[in-house]
């Protein structure tokens, strides 16, 4: 077996050490401030369309971190806004506070700038739509939707255990109607949420 051969098979070994090795602080809390962006939606049935008050929010985590690839995370996040429904029914606003519900696969990427981690994520969970008091359609009703996420961002660290982040979140998800048939749209949306905080590692 040729030297070239040998170091090959050392390099993989050391570098399937290091990739399994355990991560000397694996859990992370983070609490970050967001800003929510839904795509507007129109029936191809009934010209009925949907759109969707921008808002703010908030999403707090838990992350561990298995190795230095891999890891996972679940987020609670909040926002209340306004939804307007328009089409032959008229015109509906209905106010609803949104509880979003997420867990994630997390692919760290290693980077040569020891302060920055970046990384991207992918998961499902689901959206509760909560209409308040202040909604005078009749029969609404709170509904959940299941949803698809996707995103990615940076963690910088400023002290060993502390530090800032920047991330971007798409969710995929169907048209919530809120139980009520004349609001049915039978279509697919995303909502595009970017955000920044911080986060405490240990």
């Amino acid at each position: 077996m040729n030297r070239t051969v040998l170091a090959t098979i050392a390099g993989f070994f050391l570098f399937s050490t290091a990739a399994l090795a355990q991560v000397e602080q694996p859990s992370q809390i983070t609490v970050q401030g967001t800003a929510l962006i839904a795509k507007d939606s129109t029936a191809d049935s009934n010209q009925l369309s949907r759109h969707e008050s921008r808002s703010g929010g908030f999403l707090v985590g838990y992350s561990y971190q298995f190795n230095a690839w891999t890891g996972v995370e679940g987020n609670y996040g909040y926002t209340r806004n306004i939804q307007d429904y328009s089409g032959t029914i008229g015109q509906s606003s209905i106010q609803a506070n949104i509880h979003e519900l997420t867990g994630s696969f997390v692919l760290h990427i290693p980077v040569r700038a020891t302060s920055v981690r970046p990384y991207v994520l992918a998961g499902a969970g689901a959206l509760i739509f909560d209409p308040t008091d202040r909604s005078i359609v009749n029969g609404l009703d709170r509904q959940t939707k299941a949803a698809f996420v996707y995103g990615g961002g940076l963690n910088f660290d400023i002290t060993r255990n502390f530090g800032m982040r920047a991330e971007y979140r798409g969710l995929v998800y169907n048209v919530p109607d809120f139980t009520v048939s004349s609001l049915h749209l039978d279509k697919v949306t995303h909502l595009a949420q970017p955000s920044i905080g911080f986060f405490v590692r240990f």
